[in-house]
Parts: C-alpha cells; structure tokens; sequence
C-alpha cells in the first residue's frame, strides 16, 4: 500500500506542478485546451490557483522525503479535492468534457492519498 501511495503522490505531484507552472506563469502560446486562464477566469485568480498547485505538489511529497511535519502530505491531497471539484463543474459548464475524466482521476488519486496517509499508511516523523 506504501508503494501505491508514493507512486500516487508522485503523479499528482508532477501534474500539478506542471499545471501550476502553467498557470501562475500563463506563457504566451498557452495550449487551446487551458485557454481558460486567460478567457475566464483572469491573471490574478489563475497565479493562485497556480500557487496553490504548486503549494499541493510540494505538499505532497517534501513532508515524506523529510520526516517534517508528515500530516501535511494528507491534508495536501486533501486540498486537491475541492480544486478538481471545481475544474469538473468549471469544464461541464463550458461543455468541455474532453477534460473531465482526468479531473476525474486526479481527484480519485488526491482522495486515495488523503485517505491512505491520514489512515491507511501515515508517513512517520524522523
């Protein structure tokens, strides 16, 4: 259960690593699929949406590398849900459900994490 664990927190620390890069620095040339930082939802919301992925990615994997503060890695992954629930209302209400299921994914991953360092398999203090 370990293994799984890391290896969950490992792919949605990469994802949301990348997304928040994206976000908090919306390059020119930004792919049509995220072309809702700019249509929507503006620069400012998008940098701490980006920010707080970037925080979660970290969140998710320095607490276990370190032994500090281990608790955080659960209640990153927590954190994480209510984001993917808000991208998957935030798709269906622009009809792109191209997006959905990896929404999908990622908040059945960020729960599994939350669920299993909180409960299952707890990271332990150094």
């Amino acid at each position: 259960m370990n293994i799984a664990l890391w290896v969950a927190q490992g792919v949605l620390a990469l994802v949301f690593l990348a997304y928040g890069i994206m976000k908090f620095v919306a390059p020119d040339g930004l792919p049509e699929i995220m072309s809702w930082v700019y249509d929507m939802v503006g620069q400012p919301a998008a940098m701490a949406i980006g920010i707080a992925e970037i925080a979660a990615a970290a969140g998710l994997i320095l607490p276990g590398l370190t032994g500090i503060q281990p608790r955080l890695t659960a209640l990153a992954a927590l954190g994480l849900i209510p984001i993917m629930a808000g991208a998957i209302l935030f798709h269906l209400s622009r009809d792109e459900v191209v997006n959905i299921p990896f929404n999908v994914l990622w908040l059945v991953m960020a729960a599994f994490v939350a669920y299993g360092r909180g409960r299952l398999v707890p990271l332990r203090s150094r």
